[in-house]
């Protein structure tokens, strides 16, 4: 059985989410961030040394990293579904999206976050930042153009590792200049297994 160590307002959600839309039964063991520090609770680093979230198990298998659990749970449990057929050029696209979510997208994105805390501190370096989430936001917006979801006109595990981008750059207000990912990102969440995986994760608030 597939548990998922879920912390709140946190990348984790999505997973949930992915079970959901697979039908894959699932358990979860609830964490709750800081209410001062915002960071999550210690006993996560007794699932994983990096004490982060998502973590996942199956029977005695560990893997942490949002990307690689989405692979792992497709791959595994989604008997061909969410993702296209291995070989194919659309194969080669929804790699390099699970791939481009967190390895490149969401760094100025976090970046921003950290620095918005140290006040004017950190005004030197808004332009820099402002210029990267723009140009990714953009990026993204430009790719969606002609079709419902990032791939195509079918939901994939990229639109599901996506999506925390989108959810992201929304919470700082910044979807007005790109309107094709604010939609994407609206008909994601109108979806029943998203709607789900909420009620079961708890509140998820990222403003």
């Amino acid at each position: 059985m597939i548990t998922i160590h879920h912390l709140n307002n946190s990348r984790s959600q999505r997973i949930l989410w992915l079970l959901e839309e697979l039908e894959v039964p699932y358990d979860i063991k609830f964490y709750q961030r800081d209410s001062v520090t915002n960071l999550a609770p210690p006993e996560l680093k007794a699932v994983h040394p990096l004490g982060k979230s998502p973590v996942m198990t199956d029977g005695d298998l560990t893997i942490a990293e949002s990307g690689a659990i989405v692979d792992y749970i497709i791959r595994v449990h989604g008997q061909g579904r969410l993702a296209p057929k291995p070989g194919t050029r659309e194969h080669e696209a929804y790699l390099e999206w699970l791939h481009y979510a967190e390895g490149s997208a969401m760094l100025p994105l976090m970046i921003n976050l950290y620095v918005m805390r140290l006040g004017e501190a950190g005004a030197p370096l808004k332009g820099r930042i402002d210029s990267e989430i723009d140009n990714h936001l953009g990026y993204v917006d430009q790719a969606l153009k002609g079709h419902d979801f990032i791939i195509g006109d079918d939901l994939t595990g990229a639109d599901i590792q996506l999506s925390f981008v989108g959810e992201v750059g929304r919470a700082f207000g910044r979807l007005e200049k790109f309107p094709g990912l604010a939609a994407w990102v609206e008909r994601l969440h109108a979806r029943p297994a998203f709607r789900r995986g909420l009620e079961k994760g708890g509140p998820y608030n990222l403003a």
